[in-house]
């Protein structure tokens, strides 16, 4: 199975099998979109990520990607979507009349969002750093989401914006102060 080190042998392939059905796309158009592919906003990201040497042990992590738990889509759509801005990548049912479990991003964050009772416990709370705090708080009041206003606080060493979903998840987005 491919990952994210194949990911120039993946463009490539995807032009080559786009020309044989005489669409064309340049190559670095086919490198943003397998960037996307592994949920990276552009290939630049990827490309540092393919370059960044694992430690001498071998271990590298990557980005936790959290499981919420949800009881309603379109609560869910309307504040993940709706209000937070974030957009679907992908979804996943067992078949009709079964539970959802989707990815959404925004920027570099991925969430899973499931309805499945054994993935997550509603009640969660996750920390996500980030930079450009103040307008995204200005974004979020400017959506006029009837459920929440949040403020922007002042945490001495950090600016904070705490969401909670629907389900009583809560997001306390960080930015850490220079």
């Amino acid at each position: 199975m491919r990952d994210f080190r194949d990911a120039k042998a993946m463009a490539k392939a995807m032009r080559e099998t786009l020309a044989a059905r005489n669409i064309e796309i340049g190559h670095s158009e086919a490198l943003e979109i397998v960037a996307r592919q592994f949920g990276v906003e552009t290939w630049n990201i990827l490309s540092a990520k393919i370059e960044a040497k694992p430690q001498e042990d071998g271990i590298a992590f990557e980005q936790a990607v959290p499981i919420v738990r949800i009881f309603d889509v379109a609560k869910a759509h309307e504040f993940y979507l709706g209000f937070l801005g974030f957009s679907v990548d992908w979804e996943h049912r067992y078949g009709e009349n079964f539970p959802l479990y989707t990815q959404v991003s925004r920027g570099g964050l991925r969430l899973h969002l499931s309805e499945h009772a054994g993935d997550a416990t509603p009640g969660g709370n996750m920390v996500v750093y980030m930079t450009g705090i103040r307008a995204f708080q200005k974004e979020l009041i400017g959506k006029d989401y009837r459920y929440m206003k949040p403020g922007l606080e002042d945490e001495g060493s950090r600016l904070e914006v705490t969401v909670t979903d629907p389900f009583q998840n809560r997001i306390r987005f960080m930015e850490l102060k220079g």
